[in-house]
């Protein structure tokens, strides 16, 4: 089937600019969100215990513990609205329409009060320059239904294929899911070897969290909206430490660049979505830089790879 008679609703249009202010203050939104379950949670390497996964109606926290009446967050993009759910049965719900920072935050832990879940979480946002303590930030407000729902469709495919990437993998690698700090979906493979210490300086991301997240070799990939350096939507691909000739690498398609700067591997969403293959374009992208990352860096790829199960 052709990019052209292709429906659009699995891969929908997605220019960054026509929705910039919504990816904004939902990227801020979902930090609120992310950072209850950050407050709830024990500690897992990697921080893998704040992040967010996709689902059939938007993105969810999965449970977070609270003693014996675990809760979940889940955003809902199809009828857009924010749902807490209690084990005991007890719910509350948010409309999601355009409204601050500020007063979304505010709602939020109303809630939660409301369901007898104490929360406090750290009000200054994570990884975004100029950052403001979510109760004061009257400034992002906007909210498009429909580019919200856009967004989570491109999230739902790049998940389903992101999941197909990392059945390829049987060593250590990290879940698909979704980091609310960097506002991307990833998946992380790992060689199995300890990396040498990070430098840190992320903006507002304490270094001693880099250090940890980043404390083994890998390759990691993902699907990321756009703003700052890179104006686009885009599926990216990167490796820590950076092995000597991995920028050189030649990678599928034509569309995809080495970003020296980022240092990492780009690949425009448009030519995803428009290609006549989307899932065998962003699959090829996918292998042949964790081939390059890997390959550059020597990494035991035979005790580390399997061929794909057939469907039962």
């Amino acid at each position: 089937m052709s990019a052209q008679t292709r429906a659009p609703f699995s891969w929908p249009e997605l220019p960054y600019a026509a929705w910039a202010d919504t990816c904004t203050t939902l990227h801020l939104w979902t930090q609120v969100v992310g950072k209850v379950r950050l407050a709830k949670s024990p500690w897992v390497n990697h921080s893998w215990h704040v992040t967010l996964y996709v689902t059939a109606r938007g993105l969810t926290t999965s449970p977070i513990p609270d003693g014996q009446r675990p809760f979940q967050i889940d955003l809902d993009f199809i009828d857009h609205r924010l749902l807490v759910s209690v084990s005991d049965g007890q719910m509350r719900s948010l409309p999601l329409v355009p409204m601050s920072v500020a007063d979304f935050y505010d709602k939020l832990m109303g809630m939660l009060g409301e369901l007898g879940i104490p929360a406090r979480i750290h009000e200054t946002p994570n990884e975004v320059l100029d950052p403001i303590p979510f109760s004061q930030d009257r400034v992002h407000a906007s909210y498009d239904a429909e580019y919200a729902n856009r967004y989570w469709r491109v999230l739902l495919q790049a998940d389903r294929v992101l999941k197909a990437f990392r059945a390829r993998f049987t060593g250590k690698c990290s879940p698909v899911h979704f980091f609310w700090g960097s506002n991307d979906l990833a998946v992380t493979r790992f060689s199995g070897r300890p990396a040498p210490v990070h430098p840190g300086g992320v903006p507002y991301l304490p270094d001693p969290v880099t250090r940890e997240a980043y404390s083994q070799e890998v390759s990691s990939a993902g699907f990321w909206p756009g703003g700052g350096p890179i104006e686009h939507a885009a599926f990216y691909s990167y490796a820590y430490p950076v092995p000597a000739g991995f920028g050189n690498s030649r990678v599928p398609p034509a569309e995809a660049y080495f970003h020296d700067s980022l240092g990492e591997f780009i690949l425009p969403y448009e030519a995803v979505r428009t290609s006549d293959d989307p899932d065998a374009t962003l699959l090829a992208f996918l292998q042949s830089t964790y081939e390059a990352a890997a390959d550059s860096a020597g990494w035991d790829r035979t005790s580390l790879e399997r061929d794909p199960m057939p469907p039962q």
